[in-house]
């Protein structure tokens, strides 16, 4: 009886140890849910009659007294149980979407879930006029343009269809093939201010927290600094474009192959802004210091030279900001898209190190 007993409890020991170890994999979730943020209404002339306008006709409906709600942001958020004082909030680059931060093209934990397991609220927004917040109030011809290895050199995977040596991106096929079906159009004319108000209201709605760009969205991200006091730290993955300096020392434009990067200026007061919070700036590997033949990686060197360019520019201003470049860390072959390559996990680790060395975890 004394044998059954004691190997009862060692199964015991052995199914209890297993639900623990099982459940520190577990993300607890306290609270979640969607929700639309800025915007405006568009509105026609006349006066609705239900009777004689409300059949619905897709070939001559008319649109006499009614509204159309658009032009906002669409925002994801999860708050963890047990949940950090600052909550992070995503933002995706050109041509993106808020699936940038949520799994990797090869089907592995994103910035979403790594970050969530590490206890920050999470928020992850679709900018107006893109992806779930695609109701635009302007109108866009959409094209079905044939673009893909344009855009594959750009993102710094490879040069036409061949991925560049040492590549952090899965080399599977059906990990390229989702991540070009990650890519959604604007629906409607490209408006920066539109895209800074809406974001500026999320953190309006949110309170203090820590803004994670992406590409297109860095530039934008600065500018958002402007509209909004509840920024209290800026993540920036390889920023683009859009650097604002005081409209005294506006640096001159760099040529490129394929285009001329120029800066913004604004007055001091404005940019001043940018000096109190900290910054952290990454950018990953195939950047050339030197002027090159590609193009996708020539726009590049020119948006390095200006993040060095805009770094010193706020930090002989009393700011602080950080510039990281990968590869002198030691850190090798990441693309335009180090948020999903193959080491991510290494790479949210550098920005949880950047957050609880700023005090921003």
């Amino acid at each position: 009886m004394k044998t059954y007993i004691l190997t009862f409890l060692f199964l015991l020991f052995l199914f209890s140890s297993k639900a623990q170890e099982d459940r520190k994999d577990l993300i607890i979730i306290k609270e979640q849910g969607t929700f639309a943020v800025g915007g405006s209404i568009k509105k026609s002339e006349g006066i609705f009659d239900p009777i004689e306008h409300g059949a619905f006709n897709p070939t001559n409906q008319s649109t006499q007294g009614q509204t159309l709600h658009g032009d906002h942001a669409s925002v994801l958020y999860q708050i963890p149980a047990e949940p950090r004082k600052l909550p992070l909030l995503f933002w995706h680059g050109y041509g993106q979407s808020m699936r940038t931060w949520q799994t990797t093209p090869d089907g592995r934990e994103g910035f979403q879930s790594i970050f969530l397991r590490k206890g920050f609220s999470i928020y992850l927004l679709d900018q107006p006029r893109r992806g779930l917040a695609g109701q635009s109030l302007e109108p866009r011809m959409l094209e079905a343009r044939t673009e893909d290895q344009l855009w594959f050199g750009i993102f710094r995977m490879g040069e036409g269809t061949k991925f560049y040596p040492n590549i952090q991106f899965s080399k599977d096929p059906e990990a390229l093939n989702q991540f070009f079906r990650q890519s959604t159009p604007d629906t409607g004319p490209l408006d920066i201010n539109l895209n800074m108000d809406a974001v500026a209201n999320l953190f309006d709605k949110v309170g203090d927290g820590v803004l994670v760009t992406h590409s297109h969205s860095g530039g934008q991200g600065w500018g958002t600094v402007l509209k909004t006091n509840n920024i209290k730290g800026i993540v920036a993955y390889e920023p683009g474009s859009n650097f604002i300096f005081p409209e005294t020392q506006v640096p001159d434009a760099i040529p490129y192959v394929g285009g001329i990067l120029r800066a913004r200026g604004v007055p001091m007061k404005e940019f001043e802004k940018l000096t109190k919070i900290p910054i952290v700036i990454y950018y990953g590997d195939y950047i050339p210091e030197e002027e090159v033949k590609n193009p996708g990686q020539e726009q590049w060197r020119a948006a390095l030279l200006m993040a060095r360019k805009w770094t010193k520019a706020v930090n002989d201003a009393g700011g602080d900001v950080t510039l990281v470049v990968l590869p002198e860390k030691g850190i090798k072959g990441n693309t335009h898209f180090p948020m999903s390559d193959l080491n991510n996990k290494e790479i949210a680790q550098l920005m949880y190190d950047w957050l609880k060395e700023k005090g921003l975890n």
